[in-house]
């Protein structure tokens, strides 16, 4: 079993945040973004950490930046640790293949959504109101069918506590009807591409999220792109209108925890082995569908 990262202490290095997956690290201008094994289910943390689960988290993001970098510019500056500054040197072991060096970004408070298909919350607010997020859709759409067209349905970004959906308006508001705008276009944008994509690798992206800062007055994708944690992934092969599909992402450790007795409230349960197993193997999946590649260091 391979080295479970659940929490890092870099000493000497200014620890930024610590958020449900990510340690973040200030570093002048820069920041040091340490995807960790943790995950939560529920908005709670599970004690156990997933395998190579910060790893994949990292590598798909950085596959997916030197993907769009066309579209749209972003901050990552290195995932290579040998490019580290000086100081992370004692941390290397810790650090390799989890870890992005990054610009430091002006975050824009808005939690990009785009949606191409009618499932969770979505398909909820559909039922009870014939829109997702206010936003009006043709009558009879089945569960997991795909939109007639993409939509964009923003979120408040929360650091503490649920994001909550908000209308264009309230975009237009937050940060001026044109950066709006772009942040709708260029979300619609990279989600069609990656789409596109992941459908030729067997995957469907059902919706995701996107966050954007910017750097120098220029308009970047920041955090985390793409990945089972910011998206709904669907193996093509077991796609079925009507019904809820498998994911890769947590599905096993959501599906472990509906079926034992707890109330969702911390502290959360542990997950037995089979669980922890299985959940690891979702997250390799992912990176080898969408990469065509193992994911570096798993012959070591």
């Amino acid at each position: 079993m391979p080295e479970v990262v659940t929490t890092t202490n870099l000493e000497g290095i200014e620890l930024l945040r610590r958020g449900k997956v990510r340690d973040v690290y200030q570093l002048d201008s820069q920041l040091l973004i340490v995807a960790s094994d943790r995950i939560s289910a529920f908005d709670c943390v599970i004690p156990n950490g997933i395998p190579h689960k910060g790893a994949v988290l990292t590598q798909i993001s950085r596959f997916w930046f030197d993907r769009l970098a066309d579209i749209v510019p972003n901050h990552l500056v290195t995932t290579n640790v040998d490019e580290f500054p000086a100081q992370l040197a004692p941390y290397r072991d810790t650090l390799a293949g989890r870890s992005m060096l990054v610009r430091k970004a002006d975050r824009l408070d808005v939690e990009c959504v785009a949606r191409g298909y009618l499932i969770g919350s979505g398909w909820v607010d559909y039922q009870e109101s014939g829109a997702v997020c206010g936003i009006d859709l043709p009558s009879g759409l089945p569960m997991a069918g795909q939109l007639p067209e993409t939509i964009f349905t923003p979120a408040s970004k929360a650091d503490d506590g649920h994001d909550e959906n908000i209308s264009f308006a309230v975009v237009e508001e937050m940060v001026g009807t044109e950066t709006a705008n772009r942040l709708r276009d260029l979300s619609l944008r990279i989600y069609g591409e990656a789409r596109a994509y992941a459908e030729e690798r067997g995957i469907i992206i059902a919706d995701t999220k996107f966050e954007f800062g910017f750097v120098d007055g220029e308009l970047i994708l920041i955090d985390e792109v793409l990945t089972p944690d910011s998206s709904r992934f669907w193996p093509a092969d077991d796609y079925q209108i009507g019904s809820s599909p498998p994911s890769f992402d947590k599905q096993y450790v959501r599906d472990y925890l509906l079926g034992v007795d707890w109330d969702r409230n911390p502290p959360a349960p542990e997950l037995p082995p089979e669980v922890i197993e299985a959940t690891s193997a979702k997250y390799l999946e992912a990176f080898r569908r969408l990469t065509g590649q193992e994911l570096p260091g798993m012959g070591d």
